[in-house]
Order: structure tokens, then sequence, then C-alpha cells
């Protein structure tokens, strides 16, 4: 059985990469190969009511994480219908792209670190559509805000469900982790930077047409900062409703979002319905990409499949026997992360190694925050901030290997060098 279920998975992942070349939507084949995996595991398993209990346990959290990436890009949805990323964009002057490549990254950077990687790439990849005409270079800009995204929710405990993961089960401590991961996770955006501003050159910023507010009905700038501030304030305050509150973060997303809601609809209640309705939520849901959430589901659904029948654990196990060395490992495992999600993959190293083995602040914990939460940026399905991105801007799966994930792998091996470098250093 568990041979035929890997084969289900690798013939679904080749679909999804040739979605082009097969014509077939990623979302069926994601959702085609969930199904393949969950009824073959109930038809060939041993016990039918287990299998339904994990699948309803799976379902459990891919909806959550599916909410939040709902409300999310339904705030930013609404932000967007009143001109709310002007605020920023008006205060770009740069003329260079390479410029704007490295004000772009760095603020995708530390923002993921506050908010996390998912918020973030739905935030800069919607402002990059304002402020670039080029189809190519925001799909560019796109590449590069997944790998910044992706490096700066590894270095804080709420930038990256994996390092969340860590923080909570004891393995990890938040001081600690920012202060040994901040540059090895910035040196993984850096070198892409770098790479990528050389080869832009002085190309200039060709921004698109500004809507002329003759032609449709237009915002106030009252209304325009508000919103933006809203919608900011609520994605800035997710991580801190599920501090206090200790409830899962599309609890925070969908109370932030009931309350952008309420004050859209205060503030237009004196507009006729026909100026008002490209303003309010129930217009903003339908602008968003619903087929990326689908492929969102299948895709979590599938991998939730490969984590009940252990066969992600026994990957980790016949490493373990076969490689031995802890940091090649777990540089694997980064490896393997973008191909498949990272959390089953922690999930899995964190049940293979002991706590009272290898202490919270291990050199393997903090190895494998960094490895797991940068290594989902080489695939552009490696990560949920790429497969945010690759809904957003409709990325090409096979385009994002050949141009992004040599970047992004330049960057994975530059911070890890540099931990492993600055951690035997620290023994001495």
């Amino acid at each position: 059985m568990l041979g035929l279920l890997s084969l289900i998975f690798v013939l679904t992942y080749a679909a999804i990469a040739l979605e082009h070349p097969l014509r077939v939507n990623k979302s069926a084949s994601a959702l085609l190969g969930a199904g393949l995996l969950w009824t073959t595991y109930a038809m060939l398993g041993t016990d039918t009511q287990a299998v339904s209990t994990q699948l309803g346990e799976s379902l459990t959290s891919t909806a959550q994480i599916v909410f939040f990436l709902m409300g999310a890009m339904t705030i930013v949805e609404v932000v967007d219908a009143h001109n709310g990323f002007e605020v920023i964009t008006a205060r770009i002057k740069t003329e260079k792209l390479s410029t704007l490549m490295w004000m772009v990254g760095l603020v995708s950077f530390f923002l993921s670190s506050i908010l996390d990687n998912l918020t973030t790439t739905i935030v800069m990849v919607s402002l990059m559509k304002k402020l670039l005409d080029q189809r190519e270079d925001r799909l560019f800009f796109a590449g590069i805000i997944v790998i910044a995204a992706n490096a700066g929710g590894a270095w804080t405990p709420i930038g990256d469900v994996t390092t969340t993961m860590l923080w909570i089960g004891g393995q990890i401590t938040a001081l600690n982790i920012m202060k040994s991961l901040f540059i090895p996770s910035l040196l993984n955006l850096l070198v892409p930077l770098a790479v990528t501003s050389y080869l832009l050159g002085n190309r200039p910023v060709l921004a698109p047409q500004r809507a002329n507010p003759e032609d449709g009905v237009v915002t106030t700038a009252f209304e325009s900062r508000l919103m933006f501030c809203l919608g900011l304030g609520v994605l800035v305050l997710v991580p801190v409703f599920k501090t206090i509150t200790h409830l899962p973060p599309f609890m925070g997303i969908l109370f932030g979002l009931g309350f952008i809601w309420l004050v859209g609809d205060l503030i237009h209640r004196d507009k006729e319905d026909e100026h008002k309705q490209q303003f309010t939520l129930v217009q903003a849901l339908t602008r968003i990409d619903m087929s990326s959430v689908v492929f969102f589901i299948g895709i979590l659904l599938a991998v939730a499949a490969l984590e009940h029948t252990h066969i992600l654990s026994s990957l980790a196990q016949w490493l373990d026997r076969t490689v031995g060395r802890l940091d090649v490992i777990v540089m694997i495992i980064g490896l393997v992360s973008a191909v498949v999600d990272n959390v089953p993959l922690v999930a899995a190293s964190m049940g293979m190694y002991d706590l009272q083995q290898y202490p919270a602040d291990s050199f393997i914990w903090e190895f494998i925050a960094y490895c797991a939460g940068t290594g989902g940026s080489i695939l552009i399905i490696g990560s949920a901030a790429g497969v945010a991105a690759m809904g957003l801007e409709k990325i090409d799966f096979l385009w994002y290997a050949r141009k992004i994930g040599g970047l992004a792998l330049l960057g994975y091996f530059a911070g890890a060098v540099f931990y492993i470098a600055e951690s035997r250093l620290a023994l001495w």
C-alpha cells in the first residue's frame, strides 16, 4: 500500500509541475491526487474508522489554514478596492528596478517576521500589481518576495508555522532563535537579491497607468487611509491575538475581517447602492482567487495522507540510518520541504529526536527551523507563501524552477554554511 500511495503522490506532483504542457489545471490535479490517496488508504487500510478519524483531523487543520488564507486575501482586496496601497506606492520614488527590488525584498523580510510569510506574500504581491506594469517584472518580484517572506519567517517564532511548532513544542526559545538565525536568514535573502539586482542592471521601473478618476467611482483619501490602516492593523495583530487568547490564527483573521466589514458598511452607508457596491466585502469575496484556495486544500490533504501513513516519518528514519550526520540530514530535510509541505516534515523530525537527548536550542532544532523554513522557497509549491504567489500571479511551476529556484538554492546554502560555521566556532 505504501508503495502505491507514494506512486500516486509522485504522479500528482508531476501533473502539477506539468500543468501547462498537459493543459490540466493544477487544482484539478491536486484534488484528484488527494482523493486517490485517501481512497486508496481507506480501501487498503485495516481500520476504516481510524482512517475517517484521521481525515477529520486533517480536514480541521487544513480548514484553519484555508480560512486564514481566504480572510487575508479578502482584506487585501478590500484595501485594494479603496486604493489603500496608494499610501505606500505614492511614497516609492525610485526609477530603477534593482533599487525597487532591494526595497521590496527587505520590507518583505522584516514584515514577514512580524506577520507571517503567507500574509506578507499576499500583501506584497498585491502591491506589486500597483507598481509594475510588465508581467515578467512582476513574476521576478513575486519570486523574490517568496524568498524574502520565507527567510523572514524563519528567524522568529511567529513568522512561520514550523518555527511556531518548534517554539510551542519547547525545542526552541524565542530570543535564542532570533539571535541565532537572524544573520543566516538575512543571507538567504541577500544572496538572491545581489544576483537579481546585478541582472536587472539599470532597467527602469515601468509603472501601470493610473485609472482616471472620471472613469469610475473613487473613494476619498480618508477612506483609503482608514481601510489601509485597518487592514494592515488586523494582519499585524493576528499574532498578538493568538498569543493572548491561544486561539488559532484563523479566528483572529475572521474576527478582524468582521470588524473591517462593519467599518466599511458604516463609512459607505450614505452612498447609493451602485456606488458603494465595489467597496463592500461581498464584492471583495468575489475577487479572491478561489482556484488557488482549492489547490491549497488539495495539496494539504494529499500531504496529510502521507503523514498519517507514516511515509514521511519512515523517510526521516531512513535518512538517520543512511546518512548519520545531523547537519546533512537537516539540510536534506530542507531540500525535501521544497517538494512537500514542511509542516509534516518538521512534525516527523520532532518525533524522531528526543528533547532529553537534544535539549531546547540545540543545533538540530535551530537548524531545522532554518532549513525547513527557507528550503520551501526552492520550488513554488514548497511553501504556503509560494502557493499564494502562484495563485495571485498565475506563476508557472517550471518558470519558477528555472528563474527563481537557482537563486533560492544559492541563498539556502549561503545561510546554511554560515550557521554551521558559526555553530562550530561557538563550540571552540
